[in-house]
């Protein structure tokens, strides 16, 4: 587990996040603690500090966001 602004997840929690088509569900599939290259960007990522990578419910849409943007869903 880590935790990030507070926020405490690990692989496997159900979270949501804001995107430009809305509110987005999913789950966590891998916590990166280190930068990161995916999908042609570095993302910047530390113990202290990790990016999420988290797979869509509804889609096969894969995304990395940090802990401050994502909000835990009750299972």
């Amino acid at each position: 587990m880590t935790k990030a602004a507070g926020k405490t997840f690990k692989v496997g929690d159900h979270v949501s996040w804001n995107s430009e088509a809305g509110r987005v569900r999913g789950h966590i599939l891998r916590v990166h603690r280190k930068d990161v290259d995916y999908k042609g960007y570095v993302h910047h990522a530390s113990p202290d500090d990790p990016q999420y990578e988290i797979k869509s419910d509804k889609t096969d849409h894969v995304a990395l966001h940090k802990g401050r943007a994502l909000r835990r869903l009750r299972s």
